[in-house]
Formats: structure tokens, C-alpha cells, sequence
């Protein structure tokens, strides 16, 4: 059930690309981590990696941020390599780690100011921009709290603050979403899409998380180290055929063949759920409950979601992968 890459979707034009990646594999001694990962992230769009834990996004976040070199393959951000060129590459690209970095012990704007002066800002540019993120982001009234004292919303708005301090042209995030409520969530999705929209910042996140994903321009879906498509988040979705009706049943396995049997159809069993793939499911629905009464125990139809289309795609779900 494994997707395959269009090479055609490949082959837009690398040499004007941010981020252009061939051939990339990575591995942790005898685990593979990254297997041939090839792709392109064009200027001014958001650019979503997406898949489970243990997929892979995390080791080629930290690729791109040149904290580490890769197996086999080449990286290049804005036409530098990432390993021969790091400090290059450094220059032009913010980087927003999953795990929180900021100083506890600072202030918020102590801990901007800190990030400035590693860029080499200093004096009234640095607190200029400073007082321009932090109107941006909501966080002045802030400005001389502990972080620590801040909620988990308030520090991620200060973390993506401080790493667009030195106006870097590529924003990497990784898992940004991850810990915050749906509505914090949506203001970080917002934020992104002005600093594409007014700025031209391109941006490449992680996630995991399907309403984060819906948000990207593109998406590349990641499952144990391969890419297994890349598309617009709508595209994906329509890779389904149809409808989804997942049914549940006391024997899944005997009532799947039977399903295949009776409505010449093709149907999967991802945790313990019957999945079928069909257009126009409502009416599939009646006819399928009339087929085998007192055999289904429960069934619903849905449209097409992110994880249908990368269970279409891998056979399991998010969560079925083993880290």
C-alpha cells in the first residue's frame, strides 16, 4: 500500500528551490532513519513534513538546522550545503526546536536580546526589532517577566520570536503545536501564514498534528524513513477513493471477506477496524447493514482526512509505528 513519487513532482526547478534534498539517507548504526528522501521546498510557501514519531521528521529537521550531517546524500538551503557550508546555511535560516530552549532564569526580553547579540545585533536595531516582535506577538506587556512564569502558548510565541529575530529567510519549526490548545494552535497556524504572506519567509514545519498539516501549502508524508508522497494537502485527500466506512465487528476478519465477496470491493482491517473506501459511502451504508444483519456492531461514514489518506498510502495508522 505503499505510495510512490511522481518524478515529475520532483523536478521542479532545485536550482531556484530553499531547500533542495537528493538521495538523503541517514542511519543510527543498523537503523535507517531516512532511506533516499528527495525533495524540493520552494520559496514563500509553508512546507509541511508529516508523519508518526520515529518516521523521520525529527533527524531531518536536524539535518536542515546542520546539527548533524547526514549518511548518504546532499542538502542544500538557499544553494548551500549544509555540512561544507553550515555557517552559511546558519545565517539565513531561524530554528525552532520541539523541546522548549529558552532561559527559564531570563526575561522575555533578556532572552531575545541574548539570541540578538549571537547574530551580532546590538543597540537601537536590536531593540527595535525586538519591540517589533514582541508587538507582533503579543508578548510586550511581558517583556520583563521570567519565562518561566509564562504558559506553554506564551513561551512558544517567544521562542518563534526570537528565532525571526535576525530576519532569517527560512523559519524551521519543529513539532511547534506540540503541548498547546486548539486555539493557541490556530495563533501560531495565523502567524505563519502572515510572515508568508507579508514577509515572503518561507517556512518548513514537523507535525504530527492533522490541523497543523492542513495549513501547509505542501506536504511531504514520511513513514519509517521513506516519503511516501508529496502533494497539497487536498491532493492526499483525494487519493481516497471516496468515502470512508469503517465498521466495526466482532469478527473483522470473517466479515471483511465477506464484504469483498458480496459488493466486489477492497477492504482493510487497521486496528481492528473494516475500512472501505467508497463513494458516495451514505448509501453504501444501508445495503451493507441489510447484507449482514446482526454481524456489524457499529458503522460511520466520513470524508477524507489526512490519516485516511496516509493509511491509504501505508496500511496503518500514526500511532501502529514502532519508535
Amino acid at each position: 500500500m505503499r505510495g510512490h513519487i511522481n518524478v515529475s513532482i520532483l523536478n521542479s526547478s532545485t536550482a531556484k528551490s530553499v531547500v533542495a534534498i537528493a538521495g538523503l539517507t541517514h542511519r543510527y548504526g543498523d537503523r535507517v532513519a531516512l532511506a533516499g528522501v528527495s525533495f524540493a521546498v520552494q520559496r514563500g510557501e509553508i512546507f509541511g513534513l508529516l508523519g508518526p514519531n520515529g518516521g523521520g521528521k525529527t533527524t531531518l529537521f536536524r539535518i536542515l538546522s546542520t546539527l548533524m550531517a547526514p549518511s548518504v546524500g546532499t542538502v542544500s538551503v538557499f544553494g548551500h550545503d549544509v555540512v561544507t557550508q553550515r555557517n552559511a546555511v546558519r545565517r539565513r535560516i531561524g530554528v525552532v526546536f520541539q523541546s522548549p530552549s529558552l532561559d527559564k532564569k531570563l526575561t522575555v526580553a533578556e532572552n531575545l536580546r541574548h539570541h540578538g547579540h549571537i547574530f551580532g545585533l546590538r543597540g537601537a536595531p536590536l531593540r527595535q526589532r525586538m519591540d517589533e516582535l514582541m508587538q507582533r506577538f503579543n508578548i510586550a506587556d511581558r517583556a520583563n517577566d521570567l519565562t518561566e512564569k509564562l504558559s506553554g502558548g506564551l513561551r512558544r510565541r517567544v521562542e518563534i520570536a526570537r528565532g525571526l529575530l535576525h530576519r532569517p529567510e527560512l523559519l524551521l519549526l519543529d513539532e511547534p503545536s506540540t503541548g498547546l490548545d486548539p486555539r493557541v494552535r490556530r495563533e501560531v497556524g495565523d502567524y505563519l501564514a502572515e510572515l508568508r504572506d507579508r514577509e515572503g519567509v518561507t517556512v518548513l514545519v514537523t507535525t504530527h498534528i492533522m490541523e497543523e498539516a492542513e495549513r501547509c501549502d505542501r506536504l511531504a508524508l514520511l513513514d519509517r524513513g521513506q516519503l511516501v508522497a508529496l502533494d497539497k494537502p487536498a491532493a492526499l485527500k483525494d487519493r481516497v477513493g471516496g468515502d470512508v466506512v469503517s465498521i466495526r465487528a466482532r469478527d473483522c476478519d470473517r466479515l471483511r471477506a465477506q464484504i469483498e465477496s458480496r459488493f466486489a470491493v477492497k477492504a482493510g482491517i487497521v486496528d481492528r477496524v473494516i475500512r472501505v473506501e467508497r463513494a458516495r459511502g451514505h448509501e453504501f451504508v444501508p445495503a451493507l447493514v441489510e447484507a449482514f444483519p446482526g454481524e456489524i456492531e457499529a458503522v460511520s461514514v466520513g470524508k477524507p482526512t489526512l490519516e485516511d489518506a496516509f493509511i491509504h498510502l501505508t496500511g496503518h495508522r500514526f500511532e501502529d509505528i514502532e519508535v
